[in-house]
């Protein structure tokens, strides 16, 4: 007894000493290192960031630029119903563009409480004292040359970690399809033939899985899964900054340059108006000393002045949240007035019900005294043409609004932008009464033509009618 006793505390103490040489040991201790500092399933939103901010990079090139000054603000369709003012427009534009710089700030200000480095968990208060007054202490914002290699640096990044996340999906399904087959083989009562190739499709499944293992495991190492907040956190705080200053420089906002963001560099994509602001001619070349500041900034409410800058008039659709409905509602008669012979009474109905009030009663002054024929072909083909003018500068601004919207929408709002679409070329800054003007021309005419076609279209079938009536006495007369 007491033999057996003694065994017992033998065994306990060996036991208990394989525990703490385990608990002990370095590998270990590293391992759980790795895993505390590491983004880990972070990565996949980390990269959502990385693409925008790469996005927002890329909308500030020369290219882009030039696109804005020369062909954005000087659509028809944005100098009818928008504005006509290049000073106002181009403010618009950069302040939409400096919300989405700082939405993702906002993303990664939230991120940053999780690093060692006190100054990364004070990037908040540092990016907005920097976006009030340029101020930047420790040297964050980076040359032109350096940036580039960041961009290169995270776009890579986004690339390895979109395929890990592709890979781990693979390695899930292959995971589930060899305990699915495990399973089967393990619960099934066949001969031995059958048992031999089952076993041999297991193992075909477990080599493919851990192939898949090990593939996954490498791109971890090389992705933002396995590198630390800090890490990331420092290369996403140095291009936020270095972002913001391009955008400065590129707009002309006339305070906080930083010395790091050679003007020289960006000068051919400097963006501010000319003195005459009833032309689409630029200032082009080097930047003037005292460039005109599109923005209105005090010194302390930089982030502020741009809120309020994106809220919309009052007298814009915007404001009366229509500008959506308005969209649609001009892609469907867009639809109508390319076929009107194919409109039928229904369709038109289902029209006529999407009209706001104000609509309706604009439309109804403007059909009073209108008769009840349509047989004109000359008048039809002048409504055809004017339809077709109004079409021209209204339609992209109202499929620029449904692009703009579905960009942002609650299912791709992790998506990064396909386009390059502003507010300002869609309906959202429109004068409702201008634009309300137009839709209702738009509705008489598409009334009258389709009145011409379902006239034409009666004409002919009653023509057609008369024509077999008298071939069929012909015939029976014979």
């Amino acid at each position: 007894m007491a033999l057996e006793t003694w065994l017992n505390k033998v065994k306990k103490t060996i036991a208990q000493s394989f525990v703490t040489v385990r608990s002990a040991g370095a590998p270990r201790a590293k391992t759980a290192v790795i895993k505390k500092s590491s983004v880990g399933v972070l990565a996949f939103e980390i990269s959502g960031l990385m693409s925008k901010l790469l996005h927002l990079w890329q909308f500030l090139s020369e290219k882009n630029m030039m696109r804005i000054r020369n062909e954005s603000i000087c659509t028809e369709g944005v100098r009818k119903i928008v504005s006509n003012d290049d000073a106002f427009l181009l403010g618009l534009a950069c302040a939409e563009i400096v919300e989405n710089l700082r939405l993702v700030a906002k993303s990664l200000s939230r991120m940053s409480k999780r690093c060692e480095d006190s100054h990364l968990r004070s990037f908040d208060r540092l990016f907005t004292e920097f976006a009030n007054t340029g101020r930047d202490p420790y040297n964050w914002v980076l040359s032109l040359k350096d940036m580039e290699l960041k961009i290169k640096k995270m776009d890579q990044f986004v690339t390895t970690t979109a395929l890990l996340h592709r890979q781990m999906d693979e390695l899930s399904v292959l995971e589930n399809s060899l305990k699915k087959a495990s399973n089967s083989n393990t619960n099934s009562h066949f001969n031995d033939s059958d048992i031999s190739i089952k076993e041999q499709k297991i193992l075909e499944l477990r080599q493919k899985y851990l192939w898949q293992k090990q593939e996954v495991k490498y791109l971890k190492e090389r992705s933002l899964w396995c590198r630390s907040f800090d890490t990331v956190a420092s290369l996403l705080a140095r291009s936020i900054f270095t972002t913001l200053a391009r955008i400065k420089l590129v707009f002309g906002i006339n305070h906080g340059y930083p010395n790091s963001l050679p003007r020289s560099l960006s000068a051919s994509a400097t963006v501010y108006p000319s003195e005459n602001h009833n032309t689409c001619n630029f200032v082009s070349g080097p930047l003037m000393n005292n460039p005109p500041p599109i923005l209105k900034v005090s010194d302390h409410e930089f982030f502020e002045s741009n809120t309020k800058l994106l809220k919309p008039p009052t007298s814009t659709l915007g404001a009366a949240a229509l500008a959506l409905h308005y969209a649609n509602l001009i892609i469907v008669m867009e639809k109508m007035i390319r076929s009107p012979q194919l409109v039928g009474v229904d369709a038109r109905d289902d029209l006529y019900s999407m009209l706001p009030n104000s609509v309706r009663s604009s439309l109804r002054s403007r059909l009073k005294g209108v008769g009840f024929s349509a047989s004109d072909p000359v008048l039809a083909g002048e409504w055809k043409d004017a339809l077709q003018k109004i079409l021209g500068w209204l339609s992209p601004l109202a499929h620029n609004m449904i692009k703009w919207q579905s960009e942002r929408s609650f299912e791709q709002q992790n998506l990064v932008p396909k386009t390059n679409v502003l507010l300002l070329q869609t309906l959202y800054f429109a004068n409702q009464e201008k634009t309300e003007a137009a839709i209702t021309e738009l509705l008489v005419g598409l009334n009258y033509i389709w009145r011409f076609e379902r006239e034409m279209n009666a004409k002919a079938l009653f023509e057609c009618t008369n024509f077999n009536n008298f071939l069929n006495l012909k015939h029976s007369s014979n």
